[in-house]
């Protein structure tokens, strides 16, 4: 098998949708014509297909980074040299797809049909997120609204009072809104201004601007000023985390608060987790002296807050779970509203 060199997952999916083949030469792939009836939707590939063009993606891009190098050397800029290394990536693209037993034509359909379905897509991000060693890019989820559930809907006793601080009102938190929607507004920030941080490579003072925004959206104690809510994602997550146990462990908890809380906790935990790792990359970037060293995290960084509320599916086996360290806010909020729902049965 071909190895595979290592690139920055948010880059390969970046790549893929740039490399996207057209719709008509999709649709002359699956023999499709003016006339004939309807075509039957197209089979999924395969999790072993979406491996394959994971792998064989990164090999391609070494192939387009090596190519595009020399092609911008000075010696090379004259046009029978331009036309002589174009020819010659040609051929290699064709190597490495020839290699994977494919033909170009399959290769482009497969490469449609995976770019083409979201959760496909997912398991294609996984694996490579696996294959690179990079985080996983997350998905765009909302954020809970404030107050997501009333508080009359809440459970009686201390049970409701310690989902309530998840959910509802908590007294420390700006606004007093519930510690799982402050949660999303610190994660919103952090993602944001990771995002901004990307769009400046060059500028190293300005990516550790941004990168000191992202960590004061995560905890305050370590950057007390900034563009945050002053609470911190850390702070708001670990309490998540710590009230919905509470309400589990008390004597009027129903079978399904305790089997739910358990899910809750987990899926805040993974988010902690990230939260740890975020820091660890914002150090590495305040302490860098090169711009090119900083983009390099600063890349690392934003991938890895976009999972803050999504989550992540370390696993490649196409959903994000609560458990395993995979789950973020969103999972916390959707074992939440499954909770919600089965006090309201019971």
């Amino acid at each position: 098998m071909t190895r595979t060199p290592s690139l920055p997952s948010y880059a390969a999916a970046a790549m893929l949708a740039l490399m996207l083949p057209a719709l008509a030469a999709a649709q002359s792939a699956t023999g499709s014509g003016s006339g004939s009836a309807a075509a039957a939707p197209a089979r999924l590939p395969s999790l072993a297909e979406v491996r394959q063009l994971a792998e064989m993606h990164l090999t391609l891009s070494a192939v387009h980074d090596s190519a595009d190098a020399k092609a911008a050397q000075a010696k090379n800029k004259t046009p029978d040299a331009q036309l002589e290394l174009a020819k010659l990536k040609r051929e290699a693209v064709s190597r490495v797809i020839k290699e994977r037993g494919l033909t170009d034509a399959q290769y482009q359909r497969l490469r449609f049909l995976v770019s083409s379905n979201a959760e496909v897509r997912a398991q294609f991000d996984s694996i490579v997120g696996k294959l690179t060693g990079a985080p996983v890019p997350g998905r765009v989820v909302a954020a809970a609204a404030s107050g997501f559930v009333p508080a009359a809907q809440l459970p009686a006793g201390l049970v409701g009072t310690h989902i309530g601080h998840v959910t509802t009102s908590y007294v420390d938190t700006p606004g007093k809104a519930g510690l799982l929607v402050v949660a999303f507004a610190e994660a919103a920030v952090a993602s944001q201004h990771a995002t901004l941080a990307t769009r400046t490579p060059t500028d190293l003072a300005a990516m550790k601007l941004h990168a000191g925004h992202v960590l004061h959206a995560l905890d305050p104690s370590l950057q007390a000023t900034g563009p945050g809510k002053g609470f911190g994602l850390r702070k708001a997550a670990g309490g998540v985390a710590q009230h919905i146990e509470l309400a589990a462990k008390e004597n009027g908890a129903s079978g399904n608060v305790k089997i739910h809380a358990t899910h809750i906790a987990a899926a805040a935990r993974g988010t902690l987790s990230r939260v740890d790792q975020a820091v660890a990359l914002i150090t590495q970037i305040q302490e860098a002296t090169e711009a090119k060293a900083a983009a390099s995290l600063i890349a690392q960084l934003a991938s890895l807050c976009s999972q803050l509320a999504s989550g992540a599916d370390s696993n490649a086996d196409g959903r994000v779970d609560w458990g395993n360290g995979e789950g973020g806010l969103q999972q916390a909020e959707e074992h939440v509203k499954l909770m919600m729902a089965g006090e309201r049965r019971g």
